[in-house]
């Protein structure tokens, strides 16, 4: 691709550009299309704005606006600094295990009712589930040290099994409550319906407070792309950084899962295009990430209130249709790379 510094800023405008293209298009697209000068009487407070499309744009499709933008760049982050860490492409939140498990926390606050005593219950479980499956994907793949990438990725895989099995389970003893059932698959489809300015305060100071605490860590990235022993040859305290940006990228993708449900392979997608574009060094993939997450989220939803408005359709659904075939190809990729294809 191109991969050259002087292509940098092209890709930064672009990636803007459709940023709020895909934003602006949010706020107008809907069941009742709202102009864009109501839109901005309504954000200027005008005192001749109706009330109902007052509610439409500051209750419902801002919200969902901001959720859509720091949920997408929240997965896209954490699988940037995934791949980065452990340098595979096909490290991701979603493969891992960890969005997985965060599912799993959530329904198990669902399931135990702890969702109606507290706006929180569902993040906090959601962040313990994320942390208990990465934990233990990263303890089984280290050892003195060094992590065998290939025994991550299928230890991942095997815990997303895990935690998947564990969800189906809960769902099936949940089945006599429809209640609760309905809420448990409404959060492992993901999606950004009935979201409100409440799931905003919890997932917005938590990704600002990872992306910016990411971007003091961009150097060390750089040098762990160059792997673990150059890294300890020039000063970087490989341990200590790895559990560092775990923690970061478990707290941001328990805090997107908690708010958005099961959203797949923003994770893997969205990185692995940007360091073909932009190459390998985390400064400028750091804040491209951000904006190529936001992109992809607020893109399909876009492409779900344009062709299928009248039907509910998971966001997770239309993630997972498009990054799926794209995983495969990586893998189809890596096979032949290896001659064993």
């Amino acid at each position: 691709m191109f991969n050259n510094s002087r292509y940098t800023p092209l890709i930064f405008i672009l990636l803007i550009g459709l940023f709020i293209t895909l934003a602006v298009s949010g706020l107008l697209k809907g069941a009742t299309d709202i102009s864009m000068l109501q839109i901005w009487d309504i954000l200027t407070n005008k005192s001749d704005v109706i009330d109902w499309q007052r509610n439409i744009i500051l209750d419902i499709r801002l919200p969902r606006l901001i959720i859509a933008l720091f949920a997408g760049a929240s997965l896209a982050l954490c699988g940037l600094i995934m791949q980065g860490m452990f340098r595979n492409p096909l490290a991701s939140p979603s493969v891992l295990g960890v969005s997985s498990g965060a599912s799993l926390g959530a329904v198990i606050a669902i399931y135990l009712g702890a969702s109606l005593i507290s706006a929180w219950a569902i993040p906090l479980f959601a962040f313990i589930g994320a942390g208990v499956s990465l934990s233990v994907v990263y303890r089984i793949a280290s050892s003195r040290g060094q992590t065998s990438i290939a025994t991550l990725l299928l230890s991942g895989v095997a815990m997303s099994a895990l935690n998947v099995a564990a969800i189906s389970l809960l769902l099936a003893i949940s089945l006599s409550n429809w209640d609760v059932a309905r809420m448990i698959i409404y959060w492992t489809m993901g999606g950004l319906d009935g979201r409100t300015w409440d799931h905003v305060l919890i997932i917005l100071p938590i990704v600002v407070l990872g992306f910016i605490f990411l971007l003091f860590y961009s150097k060390q990235l750089d040098l762990l792309l160059l792997g673990e022993h150059h890294a300890l040859s020039v000063g970087v305290d490989v341990i200590r950084v790895r559990r560092n940006l775990l923690i970061i990228s478990t707290a941001m993708v328990g805090a997107s899962v908690s708010v958005v449900g099961g959203i797949g392979f923003i994770g893997l997608v969205v990185p692995h295009i940007l360091r073909l574009l932009l190459g390998p060094s985390h400064r400028f993939l750091l804040p491209a990430s951000l904006l190529g997450g936001a992109i992809a989220l607020l893109g399909a939803d876009l492409f779900i209130n344009t062709f299928f408005n009248d039907q509910a359709i998971p966001l997770g659904v239309v993630t997972a249709a498009l990054g799926a075939p794209f995983f495969l190809f990586l893998l189809v990729k890596q096979r032949l790379a290896s001659g064993s294809l």
